[in-house]
C-alpha cells in the first residue's frame, strides 16, 4: 500500500496545477547538441548521435534517436552488421505503474533506450529450442516453459569494447551493461541514471543503496537468478551439448538470493527519487562482467507504454532543450571528454573519449585556485563520476592534464 501511494503521489506532482513538470524521465536524456557551433556531435559513419529530441506532456515522453552514441565503437569480431541510423520515436509513460495483471515480455528488439538513445535488448540472443525438430530456430520462446539461447554467451564474442553491438537491421544496442556510459567500477557512489525501460521505470548503472529505504552505504546490486545445477532439462536440449548457462532459463529466480526481484530491480530510494521509485539495476559481478539477467528479467515490472520504438507522438508536448546547455562536448585534438550535467545538483559524470591520451589527471579549482577534487588516472573510453555532493553553490574550474597538454572547464554546482 505505501509503494502505490508513493506512486500516486509522484504521478500527482507530475500533473499538478495542469502543468506538465521536468523529472528525470526528461533530464536523465543525453542531449546531441547540433545546435553548439564547431563541435563534432557525430557517432560511428558520421551520423547524428545520442539522443536528438525530447517531447513531453503530463503523461508521456517521446525520445528520438538513431541508436547511435557519440563514443566509438566496433570492431565487431565475426559480425558483418553496421551500425546504421533508426530513427526511433521511443514513448515513455511519466505515472508508471505496476503490472499486477499477465506478466508482459521483453520480446526482441528494444525493450527501452539507454540515457543516450542506444537500444536496449533483453538476454536472448533470437534463437529457441523447437523441441519438434530437436533443433534451435530463429524466434523467442515466451511460454515461460521453453527454451532461448543467452545473448552473452552466444553473441558476446562480437562485442566491442563497449560491449553493444549492430544487428541484421543495423540497429547498435546492448544485451548487457552499457561500460561505456558510464563508470561501472566506481562502486562508492550510486550509480545515475543510465536509461529508462519502456515501462516508463528508470534503469541505473550497477551500485544502489544498501538499504533499500534510505539513503546511505553503497553496495554493487545482486541478481536473484540462480544457476541451476540440474542435469537435464524438460523438453530442452541437452545438458551434454549444451552445458547449463548457455540457456537464458538455466536461471532460477529465487527469492532473497540477491536484492533484486524477478523483474531485476527493486522498490528504493534513489538521488534522482528521494521518495522511492521502482527501479532497475544493471547486474555485474566483482570483476565487472555481465551477471543474469544483464538488464530486465524477461517480462516488465510495469505496463509498456508502447513496445514499438517507432510511435506517433501525441500532444499537446514540449520540446525539452534544457541538457543541451547540461553537456559539454570538448573537441580539443588531445584531451576529448564529455561532461553531463553541468550545471550540476550532486554528480557531475565525465565521459573520456576513446582516441584521448592514458592517464590524464583531473582537478578540480574552487575559485579561490584551491584544488578541491582531483581524478587521477583518467583513461580513453572510461566513464568516471565527480563527486560534489560536499561542495558549496558556487563556480568550480575542472582542469585536465596530460602529455603536456592542458583543457579547461567551468562547472557551476546549483
Amino acid at each position: 500500500m505505501k509503494r502505490t501511494l508513493l506512486l500516486i503521489m509522484t504521478a500527482f506532482l507530475f500533473v499538478s496545477n495542469g502543468k506538465a513538470q521536468v523529472g528525470p524521465d526528461i533530464t536523465s536524456w543525453i542531449l546531441n547538441p547540433d545546435s553548439l557551433a564547431n563541435i563534432d556531435t557525430g557517432g560511428h559513419g558520421g551520423y547524428e548521435s545520442n539522443v536528438l529530441l525530447v517531447q513531453y506532456s503530463a503523461t508521456e515522453v517521446y525520445v528520438s534517436c538513431n541508436s547511435i552514441p557519440n563514443y566509438a565503437i566496433g570492431p565487431w569480431p565475426s559480425n558483418p552488421n553496421v551500425p546504421a541510423p533508426q530513427h526511433f520515436i521511443c514513448e515513455f509513460p511519466r505515472n508508471p505503474v505496476q503490472n499486477t495483471g499477465t506478466p508482459i515480455y521483453t520480446y526482441l528488439g528494444p525493450m527501452g533506450l539507454w540515457s543516450n538513445g542506444v537500444a536496449i535488448y533483453n538476454p536472448c540472443d533470437g534463437n529457441k529450442w523447437n523441441n519438434g525438430t530437436s533443433s534451435f530456430t530463429m524466434g523467442e520462446d515466451t511460454t515461460g516453459t521453453g527454451w532461448n539461447r543467452n545473448a552473452l554467451v552466444f553473441e558476446g564474442v562480437s562485442f566491442d569494447d563497449c560491449l553493444g553491438h549492430p544487428d541484421q537491421s543495423g540497429c547498435y544496442h546492448h544485451h548487457v551493461n552499457p561500460k561505456c556510459l558510464y563508470n561501472d567500477a566506481d562502486s562508492t557512489h550510486h550509480s545515475p541514471i543510465i536509461g529508462y525501460a519502456f515501462d516508463g521505470f528508470p534503469i541505473y548503472g550497477a551500485y544502489g543503496y544498501a538499504n533499500a529505504t534510505t539513503v546511505g552505504a553503497v553496495k554493487r546490486m545482486r541478481s536473484s537468478y540462480v544457476l541451476s545445477t540440474g542435469t537435464t532439462r524438460t523438453a530442452g536440449p541437452s545438458v551434454t551439448t549444451y552445458p547449463m548457462g548457455q540457456m537464458n532459463e538455466d536461471y532460477v529466480y529465487t527469492t532473497e538470493a540477491g536484492d533484486l526481484d524477478a523483474h531485476n530491480g527493486r522498490y528504493c530510494v534513489t538521488p534522482d527519487y528521494p521518495s522511492g521509485t521502482y527501479a532497475y539495476f544493471v547486474t555485474i559481478d566483482s570483476t565487472l562482467y555481465p551477471v543474469y539477467p544483464f538488464v530486465l528479467g524477461r517480462t516488465y515490472y510495469g505496463i509498456p507504454g508502447n513496445t514499438h520504438p517507432h510511435v506517433p507522438v501525441i500532444g499537446p508536448d514540449t520540446v525539452y532543450t534544457g541538457s543541451t546547455t547540461g553537456v559539454t562536448y570538448q573537441s580539443n585534438t588531445t584531451i576529448k571528454y564529455r561532461i553531463a550535467p553541468n550545471p550540476v545538483e550532486n554528480y557531475a559524470y565525465i565521459y573520456m573519449d576513446i582516441t584521448n591520451m592514458t592517464n590524464v589527471k583531473g582537478s578540480l579549482y574552487s575559485t579561490e585556485g584551491r584544488i578541491v577534487k582531483t581524478i587521477d588516472y583518467m583513461q580513453p573510453s572510461f566513464a568516471y563520476t565527480l563527486d560534489m555532493s560536499d561542495l558549496p553553490a558556487g563556480t568550480y574550474i575542472l582542469v585536465f592534464e596530460g602529455g603536456g597538454t592542458k583543457a579547461t572547464e567551468k562547472i557551476v554546482k546549483q
